[in-house]
């Protein structure tokens, strides 16, 4: 029997695994230094899982209704239909979700457990804390595309995908991993921006207290936070992207199987593989010298695991005789990604002129902060629309004389392929900022010297880049897979039997766009709301503590906060905040479905595209842009802490922190859920909706 190519998928996926253990058995063998780092380092993993463990059982909950309803009804209603088919339909959802729910889990695993071992590593060196922390953060990334590629391999081996199959168990799949990670990065997002804000208003803004102070009774949920939010949701986030793209090809290329093409069904799954292999070479060779640059090492791996990936796709395409113009397609998808992160960057960091205008209008107050952060945020988003624009014209064009339009869109999801082929070193970067962050936590408040402190601070830097400019990534990444899904479903609905032509002038597809541009906000505004109301009780509790508790405030010997008391407010109102924005998305998309019918839901998804890749983009950049603005202030620039221009950059911050940290990641994931949920569920739309009963 020869070697069919697509194994390569799983193949890849078990190596990144296995490289991910080997990752993790290199953090656990390090120094996790003192007494009291061990002790911090213990407080902030115990949080962390105690936030996990409540949220998935919380989402168990979910899943299960989700999975009664899916049995129920997909791929056709149960008592009309095949049993088994149903049972399949349900038993992928359930097997993405868990899949989801584990990369997450690995991730917050290392990662806080990577915290004081990099704190006591800056004792060290430079060159000795950073592998600790990359590694860390590698660890995450090389779980996310392992488990995710492994998990579409195996459902794709035993159930197959035919061309003509309305829902394809890979879609249910894809809808679990997207689901979960929609409540991950919501939740995560509420948690650690409600610890952010309360710990800087009360122990900055009120107090002049420096930051990770341990007087702060809400320093341990700040830690905490960054491990949720940034470990867990965030890799949630792009776990959803990474696996929504290659199943969105798949089914666009098994449309194309129609006519005796089969090779582009199984052509996404090998590119996958062989990104995976690039960014396992890209994780190994991450390296830096004693007076070395964190920023440059992360930056430099990118570009590195890029070129592999070019390198590698082109001797693939060669060897498999695959057209050549879709290598094209995915490499012009991976350069829009690295181009969509160098535009984030320069509105982001701290040497570039948005972040030092921002820090200069400081001077002026918070009004004028808070005005100019958001123009630069305004501003940031035209490039990266542009790119993927440009991007998903060029792929268009590279594949349509191969076939048609067919083609062309084809194109356009290999080219969201090729941006999310490197996403395991991509969420490496990523991990590895709150790893650095939290241990420079863990070093201040151990009490560690100056210079100590220093090291974690140049850690701590080139980490918020990296976190930054994943972020831009992910939003990115998420444009082109949504408009990969937006395909799916039009394919979907045809193999129902409606021929689905999205006419902005029609006045169904018009009325769901308007509903569509409008979600995102209101999605937005929910998530943000919650992390304003659990903020409020969050900062009650931490005044009422040093109202109460004596010597605290002075910082007596002895004398300690109630960490525990912060860190459950954070955990008990994230939980209760996250539920209703996340069905209400969920919910709408199968209300416009089912009464205004397929092309009002094809206007809605698209409107709901468009109006979710400007505000993501947005909050995701001027947050970023606020949050360096304060950290460039506390440098000793413009008065430095504890001047007038640091505590109004600090309330410029606490805008940015939910703009960045929660609505804007979440909406990449809420659009890719509600697209899921449109193209599961297209079958039985064409079939049952009100307009179509009424004959409208």
């Amino acid at each position: 029997m020869s070697f069919q190519p697509w194994l390569i998928a799983p193949i890849s996926a078990i190596v990144s695994i296995l490289i991910g253990l080997y990752f993790y058995r290199y953090v656990e063998k390090q120094d996790r230094g003192n007494q009291t780092m061990q002790e911090i380092s213990d407080a902030i993993r115990t949080g962390a899982n105690a936030f996990l463990k409540r949220e998935y059982r919380t989402l168990a909950i979910f899943v299960g209704a989700v999975s009664v309803l899916l049995f129920i009804f997909l791929p056709t209603p149960i008592w009309q239909g095949e049993p088994i088919r149903n049972l399949t339909i349900t038993l992928s959802y359930i097997f993405g979700s868990a899949c989801s729910a584990l990369a997450g889990y690995l991730g917050l695993t290392v990662a806080t457990k990577a915290n004081a071992r990099v704190a006591r590593g800056a004792q060290q060196g430079l060159n000795k804390a950073f592998p600790i922390g990359f590694r860390g953060g590698a660890v995450m990334g090389l779980s996310v595309v392992g488990v995710g590629l492994l998990g579409i391999s195996v459902v794709y081996a035993i159930v197959g995908l035919s061309p003509t199959e309305e829902v394809p168990a890979v879609l249910a799949y894809s809808f679990g991993a997207s689901a979960l990670a929609l409540f991950a990065k919501a939740g995560g997002g509420i948690y650690t921006k409600t610890a952010d804000i309360s710990a800087d208003l009360v122990g900055k803004v009120e107090l002049d207290l420096p930051e990770d102070d341990p007087r702060n009774p809400a320093v341990i949920a700040d830690n905490v936070g960054d491990n949720v939010g940034d470990v867990a949701g965030m890799g949630a986030d792009l776990f959803d992207s990474y696996v929504a793209s290659i199943v969105a090809t798949m089914i666009l290329g098994a449309a194309l199987a129609i006519s005796g093409s089969y090779a582009y069904l199984e052509i996404p799954l090998v590119f996958a593989g062989v990104g995976i292999f690039a960014s396992v070479i890209g994780s190994l060779i991450v390296r830096i010298s004693k007076k070395g640059n964190p920023g440059n090492a992360l930056n430099m791996g990118t570009y590195v695991t890029c070129a592999i990936f070019g390198g590698l796709t082109a001797i693939t395409t060669y060897l498999m005789s695959y057209p050549w113009e879709i290598w094209g397609a995915a490499t012009v998808g991976l350069v829009a990604g690295v181009i969509i992160g160098v535009t984030t960057d320069y509105f982001t960091s701290e040497d570039k002129t948005p972040v030092i205008k921002t820090a200069e209008a400081s001077k002026s107050g918070p009004a004028i902060n808070i005005i100019t952060g958001f123009s630069y945020g305004l501003r940031s988003i035209i490039f990266p629309l542009i790119g993927i624009g440009v991007a998903a014209a060029i792929a268009y064009k590279l594949l349509e004389p191969l076939g048609g339009v067919s083609y062309g869109v084809f194109g356009i999801s290999m080219a969201a392929v090729g941006m999310l082929s490197i996403v395991g070193l991509t969420v490496s970067n990523d991990a590895y900022g709150p790893i650095v962050d939290n241990a420079k936590g863990v070093a201040e408040q151990s009490g560690l010297s100056e210079e100590v402190v220093a090291v974690t601070d140049k850690l701590d830097a080139a980490g918020n880049t990296a976190k930054a400019i994943t972020k831009g990534f992910a939003i990115g990444a998420a444009g082109l897979t949504v408009i990969s899904l937006l395909a799916a479903f039009q394919e979907i609905a045809s193999k129902a039997g409606h021929v689905a032509v999205f006419d902005i002038m029609n006045p169904l597809v018009l009325m769901g766009a308007l509903v569509g541009v409008a979600m995102p906000a209101v999605f937005s505004a929910m998530l943000m709301l919650g992390v304003g109301r659990n903020a409020e009780r969050m900062i009650a509790e931490i005044r009422r503590q040093f109202r109460e508790i004596p010597g605290l405030k002075e910082g007596k010997p002895g004398v300690k906060p109630d960490y525990a008391r912060c860190v459950d407010i954070a955990t008990i109102g994230a939980i209760r905040e996250l539920m209703p924005a996340s069905v209400v998305a969920i919910a709408v998309t199968l209300i416009i479905g089912f009464v205004g019918g397929i092309n009002a839901l094809g206007g809605y998804l698209a409107g709901a595209i468009l109006s979710s890749l400007l505000l993501a983009l947005l909050m995701s950049n001027a947050g970023g842009l606020w949050d360096n603005a304060k950290k460039l202030i506390e440098t000793g620039v413009h008065g430095g802490k504890g001047s007038e221009a640091h505590k109004a950059a600090v309330v410029g911050d606490t805008v940015g922190d939910p703009f960045k940290d929660t609505a804007g990641p979440s909406l990449n994931t809420m659009i890719t859920v509600m697209s899921l949920v449109a193209s599961l569920f297209a079958a039985l739309i064409v079939q049952y909706n009100l307009i179509g009963f009424l004959g409208l």
